[in-house]
Parts: structure tokens; sequence; C-alpha cells
């Protein structure tokens, strides 16, 4: 009999992880195995859109329990702590973490005290979890480095696996931006948290505007991590002289994918990325990257971005002029991310690396 190879998550939402999980039992399927996707809790939003493309999701544990068979694959994907990674590891069926990366828990502690404990907790269970588990996945060489780093005896890399599925941009929105355009627009995509360091992207922007364009707009589009974290940005906004140049909005994946398709650059500061999937959708929509070398994000702007060793706001400045005014570079850096898209990229060929790799372990 063929094993069944199911996915854990401790949430289910919207975002790479729970793209990705997705995306990963539709390829698991398409292979010709059984594959459930079992969440502690879900968006119903999210759920509702997976169950209208015929995706099932099973929010108790303990259904589980009731139809696992001893050959099963059991696929938990870590980001954060969670009691469901103990209750796996207490089950004997073979076991794979697919590491989605912690952030670091100095980085948000300051901010978010039980966030950051939360995330010291998943990066203990990491370590413990790395003598129960026949393989550890990682989304990039960056993480990978870290399942080694924490005692995983066998690992492999296979990249987020976005949806292919083409959303074409809310009408209204390109609209309204449109309307409003009168200079370069900057974008960046992240949830408002500490560790994203839109701080530090607003101090660079605020200069860009004093010495190279006073009619620039920012558009930080993003739901907030941190209550606290997102007050200091509105407050830094006001304190800057900016309330006119910067929007602050949660989007919908049209709305989303009309603010890629207005913008003149792609800005990224992060301070920690294990990843960094808005890079591929500003691809995607042929805006030019513009990112500073925290974590992951080199080895996945590959040559298909401007990367920053310094954020100090003149660098960060005087980097996105460079792509805005120099029309050449700006169509070398399109050509570079379209490139990667269909490369290293390819849904079709991640989802296959994704199913190879699971297959290993049987």
């Amino acid at each position: 009999m063929t094993p069944a190879v199911h996915q854990f998550v401790p949430r289910l939402e919207p975002g790479a992880v729970g793209v990705h999980v997705l995306q990963g039992q539709a390829a698991l399927r398409a292979a010709g195995y059984e594959s459930e996707v079992f969440a502690s809790e879900v968006d119903a939003a999210f759920v509702a859109a997976a169950r209208a493309r015929e995706t099932d999701v099973v929010l108790d544990f303990e259904e589980y329990a009731r139809r696992a068979r001893p050959d099963d694959v059991l696929v938990y994907h870590l980001a954060i702590g969670a009691v469901l990674a103990d209750r796996l590891a207490a089950r004997s069926e073979t076991l794979v973490v697919d590491h989605h990366n912690l952030t670091p828990a100095e980085l948000l502690e300051p901010w978010d005290p039980g966030v950051g404990s939360a995330v010291a907790w998943g990066r203990r269970q990491l370590g413990a979890l790395a003598s129960r588990c026949r393989l550890g996945l990682a989304d990039s060489r960056f993480n990978e480095d870290e399942l080694l780093a924490a005692g995983y005896r066998a690992t492999a890399t296979v990249p987020v696996m976005l949806d292919p599925t083409v959303v074409e941009p809310d009408p209204d929105t390109v609209a309204r931006l449109g309307a409003g355009k009168a200079g370069t627009d900057w974008l960046f995509v992240g949830r408002l948290a500490p560790n994203k360091a839109q701080h530090d992207l607003l101090a660079a922007f605020a200069m860009y505007v004093r010495a190279h364009d006073p009619t620039a707009r920012l558009w930080l589009v993003g739901g907030s991590a941190s209550d606290r974290y997102t007050a200091a940005l509105r407050g830094l906004v006001e304190t800057l002289g900016l309330v006119d140049r910067v929007e602050f909005v949660g989007a919908s994946p049209a709305a989303l994918a009309a603010y890629y398709d207005q913008a003149d650059v792609f800005v990224c500061l992060s301070d920690h990325e294990g990843f960094c999937v808005p890079l591929l959708e500003a691809w995607s929509h042929a805006v030019p990257v513009v990112a500073f070398a925290a974590g992951a994000v080199p080895e996945t702007l590959g040559d298909a971005g401007l990367v920053l060793h310094d954020k100090s706001p003149a660098v960060v400045a005087a980097s996105v002029q460079r792509v805005v005014a120099d029309a050449g570079l700006r169509s070398t850096l399109v050509a570079h991310g379209t490139r990667r898209l269909r490369g290293a990229f390819d849904p079709a060929q991640v989802r296959q690396r994704f199913v190879a790799a699971l297959e290993s372990t049987m």
C-alpha cells in the first residue's frame, strides 16, 4: 500500500506558509498520495477559499489519530513554537520537519515579549526534533544551515511553493493609485513587525523625499503583527512629516496585485528573512528590487536585484534613485527576475522537488 503523506501546521492562514502547505498537498495528491492537512487553528476565510479549490482541512488533531497508519509520513511545518510539535514527536510514524525559519527572539521581545517567547520555544523544539526526524526540509540554504547546526542528519532545500494562479489587479485600486501618481512609488509587502524593519524603510524614504523626489509615495502593505510596533511606525510617519506620502494598507489578493502593478520599485530593509516570498512577487509584476542583505535575501535574490550591505538612509535613497533613473539597470534587474522565476523557482519544478524529497524518506 502506498504510504499517505499528511501535513501538520499549528495555524493555517494566509501567507507564505499557508500557501506552501496547500500547494504541497496538491503536489502530493497529483503524485498519487493520500494527503490531508491537519491544523490546530485556521483562518476561516482561508479555509473557505481552500475548500472552494477542493482542499480538505481537518481541524482536530485527534482525527489524525483515528485514521493513522504505521507507514504514514508526517510533515510538520515549523515557524513558531507550538504544542502540536510535541504531540507529533511522541508518535511513531516517519516525521519530517519543514523549517520555515524562526525570527530571532531578540528582534521581537522589546515590542512583544509573548511572541518573542513563542519563537524561542520554536527554536528549542527545532533542536529537540532533530533526533526524531527522518528529514529536515528547508526553504533556503540559509534555513538548511540552521537545520544542520541543530543536529539534523539528513536535510534538503526546497523553495517555498507559490500559488501559480494569476490574480488580476483590482481595477478600482489601479485607478486610485494611478490618479494620485506624481513621482516614484515605493512598495514593501510584509507584516508590520520589528524584524521587517519598516522603521528603517521610513527613514530611508524620508531621505529620498528630501534629496530626490518630494512627490514620491511609499506603500506598506501588510497586517499588523505588533500593535506597539505599528503605533510606533504611525508616530514616526507623523514625526517625519510623511503623512501625505505614506500609506499603510491591508490588501486582498486583487488589491495587492494592483499595488505591485503600480509600484516603481520594491524596497526591502528587513533584518531577518528565511526566504522572502515578496521578492518573487515583485519579479512577477516586473518591479525592480532593492534589498538589504539580511538572512536568505541574497540567496533568494541572486542577480535579480540590487543587494545592499549598508542600509543607512542615504545609501538606500541613492540606490533607489539609481534604479529609478537608470533605464538599462532597471530592465536588467527585471529580466533577471523573470529568468529566476522561470528557473530556480518554477512552480512545477519546485513541486516535483518537494515530492521527491518526501519520497526519499519512504
